[in-house]
């Protein structure tokens, strides 16, 4: 009976060593312990999310879109269509972000000014009329094999790198306006031009945001972001001011259901407004919405997350607002701990993607709820389009790559 007792506590106890021959879980041939896995490097909360809201945002573009058929307009495409050609762009997306992720943030560094350069070229060649596909009277897109590409997109992400960039070199300077703010703030400004001759005013305000949240995060004086934040809004007020067609979009939001903009001007967000207030908590079900049959335009596009209320309620739409909260939370938490290491260039790429990645979800988010002006942008790794997620995906990319960096900094070896 003790000869039991002893071997069951033998089994609880675990088998004597001593410190000198202890062997650790992990241990290779030579009796080292295994460097963690780029796996296990990365940050898989983020990456699970991310994964969350592709997959789930596959769904719903499947399902705002799978009566598009009925359509004459759309009567070649088969139901599956986007539903087809959405996978086919987070698989490219997912492809080219594994190339991505090998890339060393200190080559992103050295390129950003030359890939700044690019996305202007770019800009400048889609609005050549041979070369620029345009649809509904904007011309934004480059067409390349099977997708068309957004040169906007690319410019984001330009943008970000490049301000970073920027900041770094400038930051001896950075309480000078004319040093320091000006030659980016003209950057800004070409860029402003070229995507208002699309035109594409949204893009062009998550661009000047990014830049924005990139000076004031690099250090620059209060008082010069409050007066660039001031020249921004009066700038933004003279263009809706100066454009018949986006001052109509204004007093539109205001009323969106009187006589003279229920049928104009109105209609989207009168319909966005009506799905949403059909999912009332708990939504009509997946597949169950009305509005997306040829009622709310654009329904898989900028109105996806209209298509959630109605189908999935206010409680979908609050758990699609608190993901992408969360999202941007932990890439600024990334972003401020590569700060803290002394890694500047990519402590503020990291928190301009959460800049973008946030405001533009705000924005997409405010305008299908009726809190802000109709303004077309696309919900970040949801909505259908291949090259927003392309560079979406490759943002994100980014971000892991830059936590990837610090853990490796914070284990003693390299980035």
């Amino acid at each position: 009976m003790s000869a039991l007792v002893q071997r069951l506590a033998g089994w609880f106890a675990g088998s004597p060593r001593s410190d000198a021959a202890a062997v650790p879980v992990r241990a290779t041939g030579w009796g080292r312990a295994a460097a963690p896995s780029p796996v296990q490097r990365l940050d898989q909360a983020l990456l699970w999310m991310t994964v969350a809201l592709l997959a789930f945002g596959l769904v719903m573009v499947y399902s705002a879109s799978v009566a598009m058929p009925d359509n004459p307009k759309f009567a070649r495409y088969s139901h599956d269509h986007f539903l087809v050609r959405h996978a086919a762009f987070i698989t490219l997306a997912f492809v080219v972000s594994v190339f991505a992720f090998q890339v060393p943030v200190a080559t992103w560094e050295r390129v950003a000014p030359w890939l700044f350069v690019a996305s202007l070229l770019l800009l400048i060649l889609v609005l050549i009329p041979v070369l620029g596909k345009g649809v509904n009277g904007a011309r934004r897109w480059l067409v390349l094999g099977f997708m068309g590409f957004q040169p906007s997109e690319l410019a984001k992400f330009a943008v970000l790198l490049y301000a970073a960039n920027y900041m770094v070199r400038k930051m001896d300077v950075k309480e000078r306006f004319f040093r320091a703010v000006l030659p980016m703030a003209a950057a800004v400004a070409v860029v402003g031009l070229l995507l208002l001759a699309e035109p594409d005013m949204g893009a062009f305000m998550v661009i000047a945001v990014i830049a924005m949240g990139i000076l004031f995060l690099g250090g620059v004086n209060a008082r010069m972001f409050f007066l660039i934040a001031a020249v921004m809004t009066v700038a933004f007020m003279l263009m809706i001011a100066l454009s018949d067609w986006r001052r109509e979009r204004i007093f539109a939001y205001f009323d969106p259901w009187s006589d003279k903009y229920s049928m104009g001007k109105g209609y989207q967000l009168s319909h966005s407004l009506i799905a949403i207030g059909r999912g009332e908590i708990f939504g009509v079900g997946l597949g169950g919405s009305v509005e997306k049959l040829h009622w709310l335009p654009e329904a898989h596009t900028d109105f996806l997350m209209a298509v959630i209320g109605e189908e999935f309620g206010l409680v979908g739409v609050i758990v699609v607002i608190l993901a992408f909260l969360w999202m941007t939370r932990r890439i600024m938490l990334i972003g401020r701990q590569a700060i803290a290491l002394d890694r500047v260039f990519a402590g503020l790429v990291a928190q301009g993607a959460g800049i973008w990645i946030g405001f533009q979800a705000f924005i997409n988010m405010g305008v299908n709820l009726g809190a802000l002006p109709t303004k077309g942008l696309t919900l970040p790794l949801m909505s259908y389009g291949g090259s927003a997620i392309l560079m979406n995906l490759i943002a994100i990319t980014v971000v892991l790559r830059i936590d990837y960096e610090n853990k490796s900094l914070m284990r003693g070896g390299r980035p």
